[in-house]
């Protein structure tokens, strides 16, 4: 047995299913995610790394699992959709069914934007951070930032609001004729 193969079995066990539900953020599809996670296990230990403890072989695993997510939307044509393809519908009250509206309203976004929503607020990563894990100008991060917050907002029908460091920014959805 090689010797990373106990640390990844431990991975397995015992961190998969967080790792999977990370992907599944990230990809807006969990077919997609069980795909995503195995290629990142696989970046992760086909070269034999060795992780000293099970905490830094998730946190390798989770950076790779962004990375594989950028990697194939690069191979992807974004495919165009209409504005009235979007549902609307009011946020339910109980917690199951509102992050299952947040997972639907993530799936609306580019995978750019989802990712750096994603490690902003699920990882709570920083702008520099984002940009550093995800190759992205500074500039670039805050832009997708901006721009799928507005979408998030317009979506799920709320105002949004986020700190990152001395910079405020708010975003405010604005009412869509016919709908409340």
């Amino acid at each position: 047995m090689a010797r990373w193969e106990p640390m990844l079995e431990q991975v397995m066990r015992e961190r998969a299913p967080r790792l999977l539900a990370y992907a599944a953020m990230l990809t807006g599809d969990d077919a997609e995610a069980h795909d995503v996670l195995q290629d990142a296990l696989v970046r992760s230990f086909s070269r034999g790394r060795r992780f000293d403890h099970i905490n830094a072989a998730e946190s390798y695993v989770r950076q790779a699992i962004g990375s594989v997510v950028i990697d194939r939307s690069r191979k992807r044509r974004p495919v165009p959709r209409a504005p009235e393809d979007h549902s609307h519908q009011p946020a339910p009250v109980a917690d199951r069914d509102a992050v299952m509206d947040v997972r639907r309203a993530l799936r609306e976004l580019s995978p750019r934007e989802r990712a750096c929503i994603v490690l902003r607020f699920y990882d709570d990563l920083t702008v520099p951070q984002i940009a550093a894990r995800l190759n992205l100008a500074d500039g670039t991060v805050k832009r997708y930032l901006s721009d799928a917050s507005a979408r998030l907002a317009e979506i799920l029908g709320t105002d949004v609001e986020w700190d990152d460091g001395p910079h405020v920014v708010r975003v405010v959805a604005h009412a869509v004729k016919g709908k409340n």
